[in-house]
């Protein structure tokens, strides 16, 4: 990976020694960072205008093929431009080799890129939140090894290969299986505001799928509410396997008495057919140790009371 080409699609930087910090890390491992400009667009609360960061998302469909294409951060305001960008002409330069990888609000971007064309991106780092990092004293600190060693080996080999000891596998019984399909998914409020729009894919498309899930910031019972209607729309029973990321940075309340994220989680289970396994602790999301996933790319994974292992190449 000698190229990241940074866009701000979203949200803009909180302060500008973030994105700066991060931009020096990957450039003290050899990576030329491209479009630094980006990190200090402002308006509103977001990274430029929308015509701004429509333009920068458009320009991709003529970028050199083997460029890595990073969010600088998330935040809010994909949504906004979906209907405006041009689909097909960035997935014939995903085909040719380009690799776009984000997470967060991201995910609208990468839902709604399967939805239209099928072609596959990547749910991962993120300038701001993963290279520009800092202690619990607020110092700066090193980008987790894991989530940078993942990252090189899904650009350069276009592969992962992973193993998962969950603390809690949410299954029907005992068992010991293995399943394929299609991985898919990403932040989950962000995937529940796509629901009937054009720019998630549709139940066909993800039938049998393997569906990861995080978020950050949200409460159990909103976490369970927004489950819910992914059940409701027939999106849940629909998959394989859900597999279940950080759900980060939220705060239990006394009025809660006892209700937590794996009562919520407790109560999807029991409305999901028993086949469908709930598998937890997939390093992914809000947090610093996290695996490069491929969007759309088809996987396979095995799984028992313990954990699973997770496999894709694409």
């Amino acid at each position: 990976m000698k190229q990241i080409h940074l866009i701000a699609p979203s949200g803009a930087s909180l302060d500008t020694s973030t994105p700066l910090a991060g931009m020096q890390w990957l450039i003290s491992q050899g990576v030329e960072v491209l479009n630094a400009a980006c990190i200090s667009r402002v308006h509103q609360r977001f990274a430029g205008s929308d015509a701004e960061r429509l333009s920068e998302i458009n320009a991709l469909a003529t970028l050199p093929p083997d460029i890595t294409v990073m969010a600088m951060r998330g935040g809010y305001g994909l949504h906004r431009l979906l209907p405006e960008i041009h689909w097909d002409a960035i997935a014939k330069n995903i085909q040719n080799g380009l690799q776009i990888c984000g997470h967060s609000d991201f995910t609208a971007f990468e839902l709604a890129m399967l939805a239209k064309t099928s072609a596959v991106t990547l749910a991962g780092p993120m300038l701001n939140f993963d290279f520009a990092c800092q202690d619990d004293q607020g110092k700066e600190a090193t980008p987790n090894a894991l989530m940078w060693k993942q990252l090189k080996t899904a650009i350069t080999e276009r592969g992962v290969d992973f193993t998962i000891k969950a603390v809690q596998a949410y299954l029907a019984r005992p068992l010991k299986e293995n399943l394929s399909g299609m991985l898919w998914g990403g932040n989950l409020t962000v995937l529940t505001g796509l629901v009937g729009t054009p720019y998630l894919p549709d139940l066909e498309k993800t039938k049998g799928g393997i569906l990861f899930l995080e978020d950050v910031n949200e409460h159990p019972y909103r976490i369970e509410r927004m489950l819910m209607q992914l059940l409701d729309a027939g999106i849940l029973g629909n998959q394989g396997a859900v597999l279940l990321g950080g759900f980060s940075a939220y705060r239990l309340y006394d009025h809660d008495r006892g209700y937590d994220l794996d009562a919520a989680i407790d109560l999807i289970r029991s409305r999901l057919p028993s086949h469908i396994p709930i598998l937890t602790d997939l390093p992914f999301g809000h947090q610093s140790e996290k695996l490069t996933l491929p969007v759309g790319a088809h996987a396979h994974i095995e799984f028992d009371q313990t954990g699973f292992n997770i496999q894709s190449k694409w």
